[in-house]
C-alpha cells in the first residue's frame, strides 16, 4: 500500500512543550484581518522559522501541495471531473505565491466548486438508487484510487457512483440473503424473500446511510473544517509528523490528554477511502471483546435502537467518530473487514476509557522452576505538569523491585505496538538498566548537538534483559531499545526494523504568537523540531533499529513504517557519543545465535509468516467482482484459505503466568476489574511465541552468566 494515508502517523503523547518566538504578530498590521489569511500567515511564518528542516515555498513545493491537496479533498474520485483539474491547474505553479502575501484565491475556488459537485453527487446518488443493481453482471469494480483517472463527464461519473454504491450495497445484499437462508434452515415452513425483495432492502439500507452521510455530515462541515484540511495539507508537505490542529481537534486532543473518554476504546485514522483500527486501548471494550485487531476496516456502524447500519466507507474520520463512539453503557454494532478478508459483525458496549490501563503492568513467568518478569509498557507516559505524579519510568522500576522481591532473575521488557511518547521518560528509564552514560542525542537546526545522559549511578536491574519490538515501535521504544543495544546491555527481539521515527514534535498554541487577536481561536500545531540519534551516531530515521534476533510477525508484509510515508525526513548520521558497552558475564553472541536457530525450526513462526504473505495479497487484490456469485465465491475461498492459519490462536507454550505480591493485594479490594484484565493478559501471554523465546533467551543469558562466572573464579 503506497502512502495509504495523508494523516500522519500520531504518538498518543507527544513532547508537550508551548513555544513561542521572540517575535510575535499584531493583527492591527494587517489590511485584511480575515481569520483565514491570519493563520495562514502564522503558520508559513511559525513552518518557516521553527521546523528543524524547513523546505522552500516555491514551484516544487506548490505542485506538490496542489496534487496531495485534490487527493485529500477527492481521494475517490467522486466528486471532481478531469475539467475541473484542468481548471484548477493554473494555480499548480503559483499557490507557494499565493500563500507568501496570505492569498487563499487557491482554497476558495476548490471549496466553492466542491459544494458544487457535492451538491450534484446527491442527485447522482439518489437516481442511482433508485434503480435496482444486476447482481448477475459480470462486472468489477477497482479500490485502487491512487491508478483511475478523474471522469470525463457525467455518464462516467453516475457509472462511477453506480460501482461504489453497488460495491457498498453488495455486502448488504449478502448478508440479508445470509440471514433469510438461516432462518429457513431452522424453520422450513418460512417463506423466504425474494431476491427482488432483498436487493431492494440492501439498496433502502445503502441510501438511508448515505443519506445520513450527507445530511448529518457533509453539510454540517463549515467552512472553517474544509480550510482546516487545506492548512493541514501546507503543513504536511514539510514531514509526516507536522500536522494542523483546528480549535475543535484541539479540544478533542486535550480530551485524549486527560486521560478519559468514552467509547469503544480504539484507535483509528483514515486511509484512502476506509476507517482502520491502528491500536486498542487496553482495559478498554474493543480490547475485551477479543474480536477486533489492529488493521481491522470498520465499514458500518449500527446503534442499538436502529435497524439499520450507517456505512462510513468515505466519510471523514471525525464524522465516523461521531457513529462509533457515546455514552457509557449503549451499545454499538460493528461490520468489520478482518485483515484476512472476511466480515464480521461485532457488538460492544461503550465505556469510559481509563488509560490507566496503558500504563505499565508487570507479570511473573514461571519455567523449570526458574522465574522471570515480563513488563508491558504501551506508551511512554509523562504528565509534564507532575512529573512525580505519573512518570513511565517511576512505574517500570517500582514493577522492577516488585519482581525482584518475588526472585526474578531475567527481565523481559514489551516494547510492542508502543508508538513512543516522552524523551525525559525513555532517559530515565534507560538508566534503570546502566550505571550511568549517555542515552540518545538530540540536535535541532543550527544547533549543536545535545547528549541526554542518565547520571544516577544506582542500577535497579544488572541481570539478563531482552526487549521485544514490532514495525510499530517507535520514537521513544526506538530510543529505548537502540540504547540498550549499542550498550550491548540487552537483545533485541522482533521485526526486522522498528518503526523509523526519528523525529521528536512539540506542540505549540498558535495563538500565543498573535497580539491582540481579535479572530478567535487559531488552534495549535504540531511541530518537527528536532532529530534524535543512536549514541552510536546513527539515526532510527527511516531505518529503525535493526533487531538481534528477527522474527515474522503480522505486520511484515504490511507498510506501516516512516519509510512508506509521505515526505519523510532523511537519513543521517552524527559523530557518536562518548559510550561504554555494558560489562558482563553474558555470552550475548552465542545466546543470539542459538535464539536465531530455535527460530528457524519453529512451526508457530513458520505459519504465522504464511498468513502475513497471505494477508499482503489480499491488501494488494484491489480489483473486487461486483457479481454476486462470484463475490460469494471469493469470500467462502477466503474462509477455506484462512482455516489453516486457526492453529495459530491455538498455539500454547508451557509457561506459567501470574501476579506479583502487591498486585495480589490490589485484587481484594479491586473495583475496576483488575483481576479479570490481568487473567485475560496472562492468557494472552500464555499463547504468544514472541514471549516464549524472550524467556528462553534469558535462561540462555543466565546460564551463560553462571558458567563464566564459574569459570572466572576458577582462573
Amino acid at each position: 500500500m503506497k502512502n495509504i494515508m495523508k494523516r500522519n502517523y500520531k504518538i498518543l503523547v507527544l513532547l508537550l512543550l508551548l513555544a513561542f518566538a521572540s517575535c510575535s504578530f499584531t493583527t492591527k498590521t494587517f489590511a485584511d484581518p480575515d481569520k483565514d489569511k491570519l493563520l495562514i500567515q502564522v503558520i508559513t511564518y511559525v513552518m518557516q522559522s521553527n521546523h528543524f528542516d524547513p523546505i522552500q515555498l516555491d514551484d516544487n513545493f506548490s505542485t506538490e501541495l496542489f496534487k496531495d491537496y485534490i487527493e485529500n479533498l477527492d481521494p475517490v474520485k467522486r466528486y471532481f471531473y478531469e475539467s475541473d483539474i484542468e481548471d484548477f491547474k493554473k494555480f499548480e505553479t503559483n499557490i507557494d505565491d499565493q500563500l507568501k502575501v496570505f492569498d487563499i484565491t487557491f482554497f476558495n475556488v476548490t471549496y466553492e466548486r466542491m459544494l458544487k459537485r457535492i451538491e450534484e453527487a446527491k442527485s447522482i446518488y439518489k437516481e442511482v438508487l433508485s434503480q435496482p443493481f444486476d447482481y448477475a453482471l459480470d462486472e468489477t469494480f477497482d479500490t485502487d484510487y491512487d491508478h483511475i483517472p478523474f471522469v470525463k463527464n457525467k455518464k462516467e461519473m453516475k457509472d462511477r457512483w453506480r460501482k461504489q454504491l453497488k460495491f457498498s450495497t453488495l455486502s448488504n445484499y449478502d448478508e440479508i440473503y445470509t440471514q433469510e437462508k438461516i432462518v429457513k434452515e431452522k424453520n422450513p415452513s418460512y417463506v423466504m424473500k425474494t431476491e427482488a425483495d432483498i436487493e431492494k432492502e440492501a439498496r433502502e439500507a445503502t441510501l438511508k446511510s448515505i443519506d445520513i452521510y450527507f445530511n448529518d455530515t457533509i453539510d454540517d462541515l463549515k467552512r472553517e473544517e474544509w480550510f482546516a484540511v487545506y492548512v493541514n495539507t501546507i503543513v504536511e508537505e514539510f514531514d509526516p509528523h507536522t500536522y494542523y490542529l483546528a480549535p475543535k481537534n484541539k479540544e478533542d486532543f486535550d480530551m485524549r490528554m486527560s486521560g478519559k473518554l468514552e467509547g469503544i476504546g480504539a484507535r483509528l485514522q483514515k486511509r484512502m477511502d476506509y476507517i482502520k483500527i491502528v491500536e486498542l486501548i487496553s482495559g478498554g471494550p474493543a480490547w475485551r471483546s477479543n474480536e477486533l485487531d489492529v488493521e481491522d476496516v470498520i465499514l458500518k456502524v449500527k446503534q442499538e435502537n436502529e435497524e439499520h447500519p450507517v456505512n462510513v466507507v468515505g466519510m471523514p474520520i471525525n464524522d465516523a467518530i461521531k457513529f462509533i463512539k457515546g455514552p457509557k453503557g449503549t451499545k454499538v454494532t460493528l461490520t468489520v473487514k478482518k485483515v484476512d478478508g472476511t466480515i464480521k459483525e461485532i457488538t460492544l458496549t461503550r465505556d469510559v476509557i481509563q488509560f490507566d490501563e496503558t500504563y505499565a503492568k508487570a507479570s511473573l513467568v514461571e519455567k523449570d522452576n526458574m522465574k522471570f518478569g515480563v513488563i508491558n509498557l504501551p506508551s511512554f507516559y509523562l504528565d509534564f505538569n507532575n512529573y512525580k505524579k505519573l512518570n513511565a519510568a517511576a512505574d517500570v522500576k517500582k514493577e522492577i523491585e516488585r519482581l525482584k522481591a518475588e526472585g526474578m532473575q531475567g527481565l523481559v521488557l514489551d516494547l510492542r505496538d508502543n508508538g513512543g511518547g516522552s524523551l525525559p521518560a525513555v532517559v530515565d528509564m534507560a538508566g534503570l538498566f546502566i550505571e550511568e552514560g549517555p542515552i540518545v542525542q538530540v540536535r535541532s537546526t543550527g544547533e549543536p548537538k545535545r547528549i541526554l545522559a542518565d547520571r544516577d549511578k544506582s542500577i535497579v536491574w544488572d541481570g539478563p534483559l531482552v526487549i521485544l519490538v514490532n514495525e510499530l515501535s517507535a520514537s521513544a521504544s526506538e530510543i529505548m531499545a537502540a540504547a540498550m543495544q549499542d550498550y550491548k546491555r540487552a537483545i533485541i527481539i522482533g521485526s526486522k526494523q522498528t518503526y523509523g521515527k526519528g523525529t521528536v514534535q512539540n506542540i505549540l498554541d498558535l495563538n500565543g504568537w498573535v497580539r491582540n487577536n481579535t479572530s478567535g481561536d487559531l488552534g495549535a500545531l504540531a511541530l518537527t523540531t528536532q532529530k534524535y540519534y543512536r549514541i552510536n551516531g546513527g539515526s532510527v530515521q527511516l531505518e529503525g533499529v535493526k533487531s538481534d534476533v528477527v522474527v515474522p510477525g503480522k505486520f511484515s508484509f504490511i507498510d506501516v513504517g516512516e519509510k512508506d510515508k509521505d515526505n519523510p525526513l532523511p537519513w543521517d548520521e552524527i559523530d557518536a557519543a562518548s559510550y561504554t558497552t555494558w560489562s558482563h558475564y553474558f555470552d550475548y553472541d552465542a545466546t543470539v545465535k542459538s535464539s536465531n536457530e530455535r527460530m528457524k525450526n519453529n512451526q508457530q513462526l513458520k505459519l504465522i509468516e504464511e498468513n502475513a504473505e497471505w494477508v499482503k495479497s489480499k491488501i494488494d487484490k484491489t480489483v473486487v467482482p461486483l457479481n454476486y456469485n462470484k463475490y460469494k465465491s471469493e469470500l467462502a475461498l477466503n474462509d477455506e484459505e484462512s482455516e489453516r492459519f486457526e492453529e495459530i490462536n491455538n498455539y500454547k507454550t508451557n509457561l506459567t503466568f501470574g501476579s506479583t505480591a502487591y498486585e495480589k493485594e490490589l485484587f481484594a479490594k479491586d473495583t475496576t476489574d483488575l483481576k479479570e484484565k490481568r487473567e485475560r493478559w496472562y492468557l494472552s501471554l500464555s499463547k504468544d511465541v514472541y514471549i516464549e523465546e524472550a524467556v528462553n533467551v534469558l535462561q540462555d543469558l543466565k546460564t551463560s552468566f553462571n558458567i563464566k562466572k564459574v569459570a572466572t573464579v576458577k582462573n
